[in-house]
């Protein structure tokens, strides 16, 4: 599989967000970031710190489960990879995805995310949700919001083994798979890096989600080479469609967001 599939030939012009979602058939969509903020109110650091203290407790070398870090998927990944495929990997998975249902109760829908989830389920357009996250994180916080989503019935999270987290493209076959769709005709939307280079690795089209430059500048290091900073304009492109259809569906009114 080539990483560079995506690649827009020499002196071709590059297709924008826009037309890439346009000419899909199947979206692909990271869940903490491109549809909530899922540690909005239960900050990241501080599940990483009784992840830590959980880990400690449970006999994790100290070394592995100190709290060198405020991302609890990465502490995950430190303890996977010090451990591999054992009781202690198994436990901290759980207790992650413990606090990220529990997260998820309380998650800020991102600006204009269900808008889009709503848009694309007029127009037609295939889903699923690739993420690090738990699985029943993603089904907590679409069932308080969005319980018939089209996005629901194909969700494809967090397995067992940390080592298939992205930029592991394991999430985004499985997605492909359930939702039988080729990598060409989907589009993935993303905000991290791993999102970037999973979706590179099976061909799929990027539009990289960056609220701000430092986001912008972290996708485009790893070649993402189409980002928005807001996904209203998504969500108008996907209204279009609708409107092609239902010719009385008007646009996204100023204001109306989700």
């Amino acid at each position: 599989m080539s990483a560079r599939r995506d690649a827009t030939p020499p002196g071709a012009v590059a297709p924008g967000p826009a037309a890439l979602l346009a000419a899909a058939e199947c979206v692909l969509l990271d869940f903490d970031g491109p549809l909530c903020h899922l540690f909005a109110g239960r900050p990241a650091a501080g599940v990483a710190a009784r992840l830590a203290d959980e880990l400690r407790r449970f006999g994790c070398d100290p070394g592995v489960a100190a709290g060198a870090t405020d991302d609890p998927l990465a502490l995950l990944q430190k303890v996977a990879k010090h451990y591999g495929d054992s009781p202690t990997t198994a436990h901290a998975e759980r207790c992650l995805t413990a606090e990220e249902v529990e997260a998820a109760a309380d998650a800020t829908p991102t600006e204009y995310a269900l808008d889009l989830l709503d848009a694309l389920d007029a127009g037609g357009w295939r889903q699923a949700v690739t993420t690090n996250n738990s699985a029943a994180a993603v089904a907590r916080f679409l069932g308080r919001h969005r319980p018939a989503a089209r996005a629901g019935a194909h969700i494809h999270g967090r397995t067992s083994d940390p080592g298939l987290l992205k930029p592991d493209p394991h999430c985004l076959v499985r997605a492909l798979e359930s939702t039988g769709s080729a990598a060409a005709a989907a589009v993935m939307i993303g905000d991290s890096p791993a999102d970037c280079l999973a979706a590179q690795a099976l061909g799929v089209p990027f539009i990289g989600y960056a609220v701000n430059e430092r986001k912008r500048r972290a996708l485009e290091d790893v070649g993402a080479r189409r980002a928005v900073r807001s996904l209203r304009g998504l969500v108008e492109t996907a209204r279009q469609r609708v409107q092609l259809e239902e010719p009385g569906v008007g646009p996204l009114p100023a204001g109306v967001r989700g």
